[in-house]
């Protein structure tokens, strides 16, 4: 082996940035040159092997999947597939008469070897397969971009299919009666596509950071599917829609698309009126009307117990409980939305609350801005309707504390105040209030389900 020489000792060689990032030594027989490459935005060592450039898999697995059997090199990333042989004949492998697949496609070009017992991949190839840009010292992949939306109309199933330049991670969720795809770090135009569909009859492109999304109507009772087409000018993202796929949305899913509010009239001694049970019945009645699942814990004969009432507070996706101040000798009155403080008696909300992820959690058990949403909605409509309703907090209430997702109590006014009973009293005032607790709740739930806390009331009208 022929031994570099460095200078004598004690004495520092000037080296020119040329000869200070490209290294000879001699290896095995064969010539390697170690320099520096500009790998899609990193500064890497790569090597020159018989005058081709070599990146390790160590410095490429950060971009690529690489497994290696029985002598082939599988290179999987950005929606290629690239099968390279593995050839330990480091000067034949460098020669670009060897034959790789990239993709579908059979040519010829440099193939893998190994250098000191490590995997190294010829960029050249990498750049054909994978669609990059390559010059010695520098392998640039151009920006993702959307390029184009189409659709095609079907008998039972409609067709959205993005055309991307390459492959970007694509994220899929079912959002009520929507389909949302994320797709990530990809440049394209925020715009609305109107397809001939009957199942997707849109396509809406938001930005989203630096992500873009995809919201695609979804029918009920029916399906969606998300695959990707690797192509030779990129990757295509198709979703089909519509009764013709069979629907399978996790099981936690059903608390979005059939959601439990639970209405927890209290009943208040010594009134002739039955206020609290008159405005849950109300606002239960109109809920119902447009296809809500309402349970009301009470009625003028019968009432669940304080068990059975914390069973279904705990089931619930909107708890709300209504009842009257009545403190001894309190000068209080009018209506005010209270909201739990504290720890729950669950563990589980708790643990979740306190930021454990799961997936799906948010459907389990829901953090306080969902109450505090609620409540503002809530406030929103009493004040629409005439009605200004306090804000404050309170510890003490069991079942508000056990309920995992939005919970309130309600207070309809005070039971030692004569303005607020004959207030009360009035049919006027009892469905202003039912009015105004059936939209809030109505707004808030149908704002979950699109994941969209900005949304008009919907579902409920007076």
């Amino acid at each position: 082996m022929r031994r570099l020489k460095v200078g004598r000792p004690g004495r520092r060689t000037a080296l020119s940035a040329a000869a200070a990032s490209l290294l000879l030594i001699g290896l095995a027989g064969a010539q390697i040159a170690f320099s520096r490459l500009n790998l899609a935005g990193r500064d890497v060592q790569s090597i020159q092997l018989y005058g081709a450039e070599y990146a390790s898999q160590t410095n490429l697995s950060g971009l690529l999947s690489i497994t290696q059997d029985s002598g082939v090199v599988r290179v999987t990333g950005l929606g290629h597939t690239l099968l390279l042989p593995l050839d330990e004949d480091q000067q034949r492998a460098a020669t670009a008469y060897n034959t790789v697949q990239l993709d579908t496609r059979r040519v010829q070009g440099r193939t893998a070897t190994l250098v000191n017992g490590n995997l190294y991949l010829p960029l050249d190839t990498l750049a054909s397969g994978l669609g990059a840009q390559y010059e010695q010292g520098k392998f640039t992949l151009a920006a993702p971009k959307l390029v184009s939306v189409s659709s095609r109309a079907g008998r039972d199933t409609d067709r959205v299919v993005l055309d991307l330049s390459r492959d970007v991670q694509v994220v899929d969720e079912q959002r009520g009666d929507r389909v949302v795809l994320t797709l990530k770090g990809i440049q394209g135009d925020a715009r609305r596509y109107t397809t001939r569909g009957a199942f997707m009859p849109s396509a809406e492109v938001a930005r989203s950071g630096s992500d873009l999304t995809v919201t695609l109507p979804l029918p009920a009772s029916s399906g969606y599917r998300v695959f990707k087409v690797v192509r030779g000018s990129g990757v295509r993202v198709v979703v089909d829609a519509g009764p013709g796929v069979p629907s399978s949305a996790p099981e936690v899913l059903s608390r979005i698309n059939s959601p439990l509010i639970v209405l927890d009239p209290a009943l208040v001694p010594g009134l002739s009126d039955d206020v609290t049970l008159e405005v849950a019945r109300q606002a239960a009645q109109l809920l119902t009307e447009k296809g809500w699942q309402v349970r009301v814990t009470r009625d003028s004969a019968a009432a669940l117990n304080r068990e059975q009432v914390l069973t279904l507070a705990r089931q619930s996706d909107v708890y709300l409980a209504l009842d009257l101040g009545r403190l001894p000798g309190a000068r209080r009155s009018g209506v005010t939305v209270y909201e739990q403080t504290g720890r729950a008696g669950s563990q589980l909300i708790n643990t979740l609350r306190g930021g454990s992820s799961v997936p799906y959690s948010t459907l389990i058990v829901a953090g306080a801005g969902s109450t505090r949403r609620l409540g503002e909605l809530l406030r929103g409509e009493l004040k629409g309707g005439g009605v200004s309703a306090q804000q404050d907090s309170i510890s003490r209430v069991q079942s508000l504390g056990e309920a995992p997702q939005a919970a309130l109590l309600l207070e309809l006014g005070w039971a030692n105040n004569a303005q607020d009973l004959a207030t009360l009293g009035s049919a006027a005032r009892q469905k202003v209030l039912s009015v105004a607790v059936a939209r809030s709740v109505a707004t808030y739930l149908t704002a979950r389900a699109n994941n969209n806390a900005n949304l008009s009331a919907q579902g409920v009208t007076q």
